[in-house]
């Protein structure tokens, strides 16, 4: 085929045409409204482990988004209420089998909601989504302790950084270099314990480390502090992130500066923090829970594609 044609198959871009549609449907009929916001911001995410694609503008410095997230944020702030956006967003770095430097984004907010709640709105929406495909049996709760303790042997939350480690080892996985405890824990739950979760049932993930919150509230747990945010997998392949939302403006800079800090001891670029969310935080985030789920993985996974530029129409080598 020559690079000219699609990447995706037409009737993979059915699919994704029909998937689309039904996400719109889904969100018109309860009432959440469609947003736009823009794709080039003044400021960054400053998660040490995603990296904005920069633009110039007009001589100026600008970053596509890496998830509408922060914008999303001040409309909730100005009381908007439901919303919902569906669209591309951009990562540096990020390029292989299931990963595109630009994918589409789901990305929902529901004022009023805990992560309970945003959970069984997920499921609600993904079944159906996949059933023409693939149809999947109710989903499967856990929390973070209790995904390590069946899947990989080891309390995340008590094991020592050398215990982590060993466990890697015990599986042949070959480690180069400095790793920290989060780095040991993600390690592990890619390679060890998300490989065995059923192939035939999202699998929500909740109760992260606190260590681990990004923009989620923090806690008390039975065995300490965790954040309120879940990941949910089909078969070994990550789908959704989903926080019940900090919503403390000192708080969140405190992240945010946590995080320039790790970036400088990496030797990665600073990036301007976003002050108008912080702003908007400051005004008032109403309480509610959000997440994103990545669309150009959910035909993945339904329809059986190993690689993503199979999805979409067409990847970045003919873009």
């Amino acid at each position: 085929m020559s690079d000219w044609a699609p990447s995706a198959s037409l009737d993979m871009l059915r699919n994704r045409a029909r998937m689309l549609h039904g996400i719109r449907a889904f969100f018109d009929v309860r009432g959440v409204m469609e947003v736009s916001p823009p794709l080039l911001s003044a400021a960054a995410v400053t998660d040490p482990q995603i990296e904005s694609v920069q633009a110039r503008v007009c001589g100026e410095t600008r970053y596509l988004h890496t998830s509408p997230e922060f914008a999303m944020k001040r409309l909730l702030a100005a009381g908007s209420g439901d919303i919902y956006y569906l669209g591309p967003v951009f990562r540096d770095g990020e390029r292989g089998r299931r990963h595109a430097t630009e994918f589409t984004m789901l990305e929902w907010y529901r004022p009023g909601f805990d992560l309970e709640a945003l959970m069984t709105e997920v499921e609600t929406l993904l079944l159906p989504l996949a059933y023409p495909h693939r149809p999947l049996q109710p989903a499967m709760r856990l929390s973070y302790r209790e995904a390590f303790l069946r899947y990989a042997g080891i309390d995340p939350f008590a094991a020592s950084d050398e215990a982590l480690a060993a466990v890697a080892r015990e599986r042949g996985l070959d480690v180069a270099g400095e790793m920290g405890r989060d780095d040991w824990l993600d390690l592990l739950i890619s390679t060890a314990v998300a490989p065995q979760f059923p192939v035939d049932r999202l699998t929500f993930v909740h109760d992260y480390p606190a260590s681990q919150a990004a923009l989620a509230r923090v806690v008390d747990g039975p065995c300490g502090a965790v954040a309120r945010r879940f990941e949910a997998y089909l078969g070994e392949l990550e789908l959704a992130n989903g926080f019940h939302e900090l919503a403390v403006a000192g708080e969140q800079r405190a992240r945010f500066e946590a995080d320039l800090a790790r970036r400088q001891a990496r030797g990665q670029a600073a990036v301007p923090v976003d002050e108008q969310l912080l702003a908007a935080l400051a005004a008032g985030l109403p309480d509610c829970a959000g997440v994103s789920v990545g669309i150009d993985r959910l035909l993945m996974a339904v329809c059986g594609v190993a690689d993503i530029s199979a999805v979409q129409c067409f990847c970045e080598a003919r873009a």
